[in-house]
């Protein structure tokens, strides 16, 4: 799996980095055949103080990508909800995949 964490207007610090891969370890919990992940944190001069720090990432999963942003004032809780946002979507896809069906009763010959 590779992985790229980078940010724009904003130095990714190590204690960023392992805090993302911290919590990106649940989302490949859940689904092991993750090819590539990229995460995207940035700090807007927006005037709104609440939605300034955003998180966006892209996973690319086998035969699909997934793509989720989250805005919060804080770094970390955007990262959060971030992952909570993949978590589900890398659950859904994977029942996708499953295949649901169970096979016909075969028929008693008596």
């Amino acid at each position: 799996m590779n992985l790229t964490i980078s940010g724009h207007h904003l130095e990714v610090t190590p204690a960023l980095s392992d805090y993302v891969k911290a919590k990106l370890e649940r989302v490949i919990r859940h689904f092991d055949q993750v090819v590539d992940v990229k995460v995207l944190l940035t700090v807007d001069n927006q005037k709104e103080k609440d939605k300034r720090q955003k998180a966006e990432c892209t996973i690319h999963v086998k035969g699909n990508d997934l793509f989720a942003q989250s805005a919060h004032a804080d770094l970390y809780a955007a990262i959060d909800e971030l992952m909570d946002k993949l978590d589900r979507q890398v659950v859904q896809h994977k029942s996708r995949l499953q295949d649901h069906h169970q096979e016909a009763a075969k028929r008693l010959v008596a």
